[in-house]
């Protein structure tokens, strides 16, 4: 049988510490039979021959760039069945300027709140907040979440714009607190899938650190996930 092939492409902000991040998983993929390619450059989006030839993209690529050749290439091969997966910024804030990315991956990072300005202290933890992950009717069948209950996490907690192309197997809801201007709580989803041409796309919001990423529920639902997303025909 031939191994299936990964393709992790990694880079952007080093705050989410995509080598690090990224390398948590790359045993497991090794362990399910894949050929693991690793990039630190997104431009291998571009090579026609290689993602023709990948099954599963596990992208973590914060904020950064994407070029007109790259993200053509990335989608042409996600419509023709490739898979594409990741967490957090790395798929959810990856190239804000491309309006064409963001349809493809369906949800984008807006903000996440911070707590009480009396107890900011000027750094990452401004926005660690205590929140639920809560799995939605659809996610108690879903392969990627079936048999996990609601999960309790204390870092960032993601607002993401999103359309109804995704189907959200978890959400989170953002409280309505008199130092922020909203006026009633928002949901927005905490992990999706998406079915894009032959492709299917997974993300999970939380993972914004090692230790979520280690979380035990977070990493089932990311190597569920990235199983899901590959390749299928």
């Amino acid at each position: 049988m031939t191994a299936k092939k990964a393709l992790v492409v990694r880079g952007g902000w080093d705050g989410h510490r995509p080598v690090e991040a990224t390398e948590l998983f790359l045993p497991f993929l090794r362990d399910h039979g894949y050929d693991v390619r690793v990039e630190e450059d997104n431009e291998v989006y571009a090579d026609a021959e290689v993602m023709a030839a990948t099954d599963l993209v596990l992208q973590s690529v914060t904020m950064s760039k994407i070029s007109t050749e790259a993200f053509r290439g990335l989608r042409a091969a996600v419509e023709a069945g490739t898979g594409l997966a990741g967490w957090h910024g790395g798929i959810a804030d990856s190239y804000r300027d491309n309006s064409d990315y963001l349809q493809l991956v369906g949800g984008q990072f807006a903000t996440h709140p911070s707590k009480h300005p009396d107890e900011c202290r000027g750094d990452e933890s401004d926005n660690f907040l205590p929140y639920t992950v809560e799995i939605t009717e659809l996610g108690r069948d879903h392969e990627i979440t079936a048999g996990l209950g609601d999960f309790p996490l204390l870092t960032e907690q993601y607002w993401v714009l999103h359309d109804d192309l995704i189907d959200v197997l978890a959400t989170t809801t953002h409280p309505v607190q008199p130092y922020h201007p909203w006026h009633r709580p928002i949901t927005s989803p905490a992990v999706w899938t998406r079915l894009w041409g032959r492709g299917r796309i997974f993300v999970a919001t939380p993972g914004h650190s090692l230790d979520v990423l280690q979380d035990p529920a977070v990493r089932t639902v990311i190597e569920r996930g990235m199983l899901w997303a590959t390749r299928t025909a």
